[in-house]
């Protein structure tokens, strides 16, 4: 064997001063950074585009760029498949656009732009959107300069509250994905959802406030602020279901909130949930959905006052089978009006979902496309919140 120390080549050297340099970096330096790294490597330049809220556009970190189409532009043919995709322009240049991912949250793409380039040149490229992904998403709570560039409107308060609460659009293994989305984007008032894995386990939770306002989100808030600290100290089901109700009698008593609290292993897929007064789930499986697969009879909602509410919480089970998604919603997806002022309703809503996953897509996209066919019905305007998360149990040994 050769004693001879391994030396990093160029290539290598340049992606270290960029990692380097990026830890020290304002999310406004990060447009140059890349750029010096486009002229080191040989490149025409880069260009680093992030996705909006409602995922409809790829919005250009820098300014002065044009925003692309995510269903209509080579770049977000790339960002709904998770895949390369290569665009000819003029003059003999390509654009190698790639998906900017932080784990299996989808954030954007960025697009390599050359004569050529070369197995060795792609390597580097996909190293620098790894590096991209990992630093947007550590630098994007403590600046504003992702967001508005991710916005096309004003947020309304009780939103902007709502949504500093919110964790990752998309988390995910090589067991589980779990992905969600609020609409509407810039006003919702009541919803939130929450998801987090451990080593074991897949927590989900989907709550709807009554009203749509600021003590909307308060309500919501307060729940799951609940949630997460009974999570945290490891309690069962149960437990957690009576502290986040404590939570609202204590500070909130006259808000109440229906909501659905869910645990999956992820060693078997045994889902096992609290329905507190909302919709029950739906199963997808085979993309058919499963008729009352899950619907179990309901509790009453969190917060209801102490005396009304004597129940022991009911802990549901479901064994799921490789593949399955299980599909929670809130009631402003059903009862939305369609056109002659007639309620959408669940059936409507499952031929949505078949058709939404049909085409075999990942979860994040079958979820993005979902929603879309729901606002386009209602012309991008709803009334009430919608609020959808999609979970899919994937084992390994089963793909």
């Amino acid at each position: 064997m050769s004693s001879q120390p391994w030396v990093p080549g160029p290539g290598e050297q340049l992606l270290e001063q960029l990692l380097a340099a990026a830890h020290a970096a304002t999310p406004v330096d990060l447009h140059g950074l890349v750029q010096r790294f486009a002229d080191a490597a040989g490149l025409d330049r880069v260009d680093v585009y992030l996705v909006d809220l409602q995922q409809r556009h790829l919005v250009p970190l820098a300014e002065g760029s044009t925003a692309l189409g995510v269903d209509s532009s080579v770049a977000g043919s790339a960002y709904r498949a998770h895949e390369l995709r290569v665009e000819e322009l003029a003059h003999g240049r390509i654009t190698t656009w790639l998906p900017l991912i932080d784990g299996v949250e989808r954030l954007g793409v960025i697009g390599a732009t050359a004569s050529v380039i070369d197995g060795l040149l792609l390597r580097r490229c996909r190293t620098l959107a790894s590096i991209l992904a990992m630093v947007i998403t550590s630098k994007r709570a403590s600046s504003d300069t992702f967001a508005r560039r991710t916005r096309s409107q004003p947020m309304e308060l009780p939103a902007e509250m709502l949504r500093a609460f919110l964790p990752p659009r998309t988390i995910g293994n090589a067991d589980v994905i779990s992905t969600a989305v609020l609409e509407p984007a810039y006003d919702i008032g009541g919803d939130v959802f929450d998801h987090s894995l451990t080593h074991s386990t897949l927590h989900v939770t989907i709550l709807d406030a009554m009203g749509h306002n600021l003590a909307s989100g308060l309500t919501t808030a307060v729940a799951m602020a609940g949630c997460r600290n009974a999570r945290r100290a490891k309690v069962e089901l149960p437990e957690l279901v009576d502290t986040v109700q404590d939570a609202l009698a204590q500070w909130l008593p006259e808000q109440f909130c229906t909501g659905i609290l869910a645990q999956l292993d992820l060693a078997g897929g045994v889902l096992r949930w609290c329905n507190c007064g909302h919709p029950p789930p739906l199963l997808i499986r085979g993309h058919r959905v499963l008729d009352r697969a899950l619907e179990r009879p309901p509790q009453p909602p969190l917060g209801t006052p102490a005396l009304l509410a004597r129940a022991k919480w009911e802990v549901h089970e479901e064994a799921l089978q490789p593949g399955d998604r299980v599909l929670m919603y809130t009631d402003g997806v059903t009862e939305l009006r369609t056109g002659g002022d007639t309620e959408f309703g669940l059936e409507r809503f499952t031929d949505s979902i078949i058709r939404a996953t049909a085409a075999g897509e990942s979860a994040p996209e079958a979820l993005r496309q979902l929603i879309h066919s729901i606002l386009d019905r209602q012309h991008n305007r709803l009334r009430d919140d919608a609020t959808l998360l999609l979970l899919e149990w994937r084992p390994p040994g089963a793909r």
